[in-house]
């Protein structure tokens, strides 16, 4: 038969292309993330959440189309671990002007949902081949080598699999009509097309498989992506000994073709609603040849989960097409087979990572074409490779029909051909798995081999930071065969990452026990922001077994909380308080006293007029974010000074003369500041900035502020927000909350320089397309700059009922000459009350001045004031040879309550006249400023 193959395949083989590299941006890009779908987010009910109750949560967002997704599901089961609820989850639309995160933020407060995210559309991991190498296409095209490469022959003789074990293939659908592929089509006789669900299984019609993307029963190949889901089919599934073209890995194994790719204008992307079908429907293995980089989402791994555990299918994932080191999904999620492709040597050529489970031959891959009925070619990706390892899974599945899903994927991994000697291998070991797919071996020793892998990994902490320690604790499980004297050692490949405990003894595990290891972990000082520390856990046991696996965590993200007391605020390194620009996967937030997240979007803004305009929060036109600030200087936590926590950090635009004068060219310094004592202090943290101008023109007028987006408990669509001009304080608090439970945030511009003038614009998000701002079309730079250009002419919002609001708090600063900075500070505060918000804000002034200069002085003033507490005369001693010309008292709200001249080495002062209080008494000279606290009593 091999001979037969080869000569039939030599003459019918072509090497036309199936995609343009354009078309294939996640395969192409690398890095670049995957594309989602606008407007339109999906959900999970929390437990004990009723769906009444989120449908007034969805009112409230203006949000429609609620459509619970898999309301047929088979529900968790106690007899399978790890088993998901895909009955709770929802797809919904949106009201337009409303950034996801902003609609995340909302949900997530209200304690209805577990997680909301966006639809993530990922494209088929196909590489094309290059058509100036068809010399040497045509001599790897002419055969079927990866069937030798892999022993599928020899494995036949073993086991052909047969027509009850399905292959879930989720592509860009079939074409019926292929020579090698009818009759290889799993039917579903229960519901024939006569317009009836017959089997009452939700979908009318579906007698040879189903269309998720457009949702109707034919997933004949079509548009965007053409043919892909043919090539992937003939390695899987081509008919065997039918005289005509060549032979799938599965033999006598069948698929079931699942259309997953829209080819009308109402349609939308189906991968994980197909790979659900696709279990529900009594698929054995599900191959998925596609997916991208980025977007990590619950939602998917909760589908995968439910694949793999609730239902016991094998999910079979290409890793990835990049040439590089990646985490693509969903083959970087839990509970699937990542498969790697290689080239004809068992060389990598395609993207390798510590997630992919085994490699599988990925380049000129001879398989059946969309073209015509008899049409062939030579393909190469991981696209290809998947669908190699997913038919002999089909294989295994038949030959040991006891086996669960993880059973088999550690069968495939435990019996693979070692390939990191191959040269060019040596470099990557452990990123391609465990090794080469072997059919032969996989059919031949079956489950008599040992396999412990780990199933979950917890960590102490929520985050790692430089000089942290954490227990990681890992749970081990055993698959195969029952092992003694199982011994875990965990090693750290990355320098920043010690494991600071020894081996574990685990013992004996029976086949599916289970062991928990605790590993000791210190992240070293100094290690760069994000990160990823990689450890290799190797578990050993009597009779010589070994086997390795990869745990990776997150290092030093790129953001800091302060946690030193009531109020905790995150910092990124990019100018944005509570998450990073639009991505609240990003940071925690801010929260107060455990409360809810309070912050759903916020950061600073520089600007000079209304096209010039910097930050990194949402833009016009929508759905869109800025990112004109980035990273100069990390942010992170530097020694203590004046503050019981303080972080630091640099960023920047460009220069106007890079970016055609769209941008500024500032330098930006912050600070972040939080206190624990005393009480007064418990309640804020300050920020701020100093912003130089790198530019060679001279900044006017510039204009700086934060926009804060809250959204307060229990009702974020029912906030009001206002200025309390005699503070520069503008607060927010919810309009329905009960006295008794009431929560008030808000942000307090501090100390504006000499020549700013406070600025304050309170927002309705949802104010109609007439009003000046409408964050319907997005928020462009005209809108923002009215924001801070404003004076405090909008000074509420919300009404007496509530909205949902936000607002800009800020100042115009004057005119900033090339080389000079100047500086903006802010409180960001939370209280149960207003009085205590307006007490926290009094609070934070004074606690600012005491923290100036912010520069540094030239010649630092040792001075006295004495006595202190005075009841009317204070007596201010100065060196002999000082250069300060006047003090000033300050009281709590900033406001001047006495100015003197001081030029002599000791000044009396009156203040006799002063009300009793608290005040700050700032000495100015050339060199800078000093403040002491001075209390005036009667």
């Amino acid at each position: 038969m091999n001979r037969l193959l080869r000569l039939l395949v030599t003459a019918c083989v072509c090497f036309a292309l199936a995609f343009s590299s354009a078309a294939q941006p996640s395969a192409a890009a690398g890095g670049a993330p995957s594309p989602t779908l606008p407007g339109t987010a999906v959900l999970r009910l929390a437990a004990g959440a009723q769906i009444g109750q989120l449908e007034a949560a969805l009112r409230q967002l203006g949000a429609s189309g609620l459509e619970q997704k898999f309301p047929r599901a088979l529900p968790p089961s106690q007899e399978r671990p790890g088993s998901v609820e895909l009955r709770g989850i929802y797809q919904f639309r949106y009201a337009a002007g409303l950034p996801l995160g902003k609609v995340r933020q909302q949900l997530l407060s209200t304690g209805l949902v577990s997680y909301v995210e966006p639809l993530y559309q990922r494209a088929p991991l196909y590489q094309p081949n290059d058509p100036l190498a068809d010399s040497t296409i045509a001599n790897q095209a002419a055969t079927q080598y990866y069937l030798q490469k892999t022993q599928t022959y020899r494995g036949w003789d073993l086991d052909r699999g047969d027509s009850t074990v399905v292959i879930g293939i989720t592509d860009t659908g079939t074409r019926f009509t292929h020579q090698d592929l009818r009759g290889q089509i799993k039917l579903n006789y229960a519901d024939p097309v006569d317009g009836i669900d017959n089997d009452n299984d939700g979908y009318v019609d579906n007698f040879r498989g189903w269309d998720t993307a457009d949702r109707d029963n034919d997933p004949s190949v079509g548009p965007p992506y053409g043919g892909h889901g043919v090539l992937v089919a003939g390695c899987a599934v081509a008919r065997p000994d039918n005289g005509k073209g060549l032979a799938g890995v599965g033999f006598n194994c069948r698929y079931l073709p699942l259309k997953i790719y829209p080819s009308t204008a109402a349609g939308s992307f189906g991968g994980y609603e197909a790979i659900v079908y696709a279990a529900d429907h009594g698929c054995k293995v599900i191959n998925v040849s596609w997916g991208g980089t980025g977007g990590k989402s619950q939602y998917e791994q909760d589908v995968i989960n439910y694949a793999a555990l609730n239902r016991d299918a094998v999910v079979v994932v290409a890793a990835g097409n990049a040439n590089a080191e990646l985490d693509f999904y969903p083959a970087s999620y839990d509970n699937v087979i990542s498969v790697a492709g290689v080239s004809p040597t068992d060389r990598q050529v395609l993207t390798y990572s510590y997630r992919v489970t085994l490699s599988a031959p990925g380049d000129f891959i001879l398989t059946t074409s969309a073209d015509h009925d008899s049409a062939y070619v030579a393909v190469g990706g991981s696209s290809f490779a998947c669908p190699i390892v997913a038919a002999a899974a089909g294989l295994v599945r038949h030959r040991f029909p006891q086996l669960t899903a993880a059973q088999v994927a550690a069968v495939l991994r435990r019996t693979t051909d070692d390939i990191y000697a191959v040269p060019g291998n040596t470099t990557i070991a452990g990123r391609l798995g465990s090794g080469r797919l072997n059919v032969r071996r996989a059919l031949s020793l079956g489950p008599n081999q040992q396999a412990v892998r780990i199933r979950a990994q917890r960590l102490s902490r929520p985050r790692l930071l430089p000089t942290d320690t954490a227990r990681l604790t890992l749970t081990a499980e055993n698959l195969l065969l029952p092992v003694q004297g199982l011994t875990l050692t965990v090693t750290s490949l990355t320098p920043e990452l010690t494991v600071t405990s020894g081996p574990t003894t685990l013992g004996s595990l029976a086949t599916g026990g289970t062991a928990l290891a605790p590993v000791q972990l210190r992240v070293a000082a100094g290690t760069p922001i994000n990160t990823r520390g990689v450890l290799r856990c190797r578990f050993t046991a009597a009779g010589g077994y070994q086997d390795d696996q990869y745990v990776t965590v997150a290092l030093n993200p790129d953001y800091v909380v302060l946690t030193a007391n009531d109020l905790h605020l995150t910092v990124t390194s990019r100018g944005n308080l509570g998450y990073d620009g639009t991505n609240n996967e990003i940071g925690a937030s801010i929260t107060y006293r455990n409360s809810p997240l309070l912050l759903s979007e916020g950061g600073l803004l520089v600007a000079t007029g209304p096209t010039r305009v910097m930050d990194r929060l949402r833009s016009a036109p929508l759905y869109t974010t800025d990112y004109d600030f980035f990273t100069r200087q990390a942010i992170r936590m530097v020694p203590l000074t004046t503050a019981h926590q303080q972080a630091s950090g640099t960023f920047q635009d460009s220069l106007p003369s890079l970016s055609r004068g769209r941008t500024l060219g500032v330098r930006v310094r912050q600070r972040a500041l939080a206190y624990a004592a005393p009480a007064a202090d418990r309640d804020y943290a300050i920020v701020e900035y100093t912003v130089r101008n790198a530019s060679a023109d001279t900044l006017r007028p510039l204009h700086a502020g934060l926009f804060m987006d809250w959204d307060l408990p229990a009702e974020a669509a029912r906030n009001v927000a206002a200025w309390d001009s005699t503070r520069l304080l503008g607060y927010v608090a919810n309009a329905a909350q009960p006295t008794a439970a009431s929560l008030y945030a808000g942000v307090r511009l501090l100390r504006p320089d000499t020549r700013a003038v406070a600025s304050y614009y309170a927002l309705n998000n949802n104010a109609g397309s007439t009003a000046p701002v409408y964050f319907g079309d997005g928020f462009s730079s005209a809108e923002k700059f009215l924001t801070l250009s404003n004076r405090a002419r909008q000074r509420t919002a919300g009404g007496s009922f509530g909205a949902d609001v936000s607002h800009v708090v800020g100042a115009a600063l004057g005119r900033l000459a090339p080389g000079d900075s100047v500086v903006i500070a802010f409180a960001v505060l939370a209280a149960p009350s207003l009085p205590q918000l307006q007490a926290a804000a009094d609070a934070a002034q004074i606690r600012y001045l005491q923290v100036l200069p912010t520069r540094a002085a030239a010649a630092p003033l040792a001075w006295q004031v004495y006595p202190n507490p005075t009841t009317g005369r204070l007596r201010v001693v100065l060196p002999t040879t000082s250069p300060a010309r006047r003090v000033e008292l300050l009281d709590a709200l900033g406001r001047t309550a006495g100015s003197w001249a001081v030029p002599a080495a000791s000044n009396d002062l009156d203040l006799s006249s002063v009300a009793p209080g608290v005040y700050s008494l700032r000495l100015t000279s050339v060199g800078g400023a000093e403040v002491r606290r001075v209390v005036v009593q009667r």
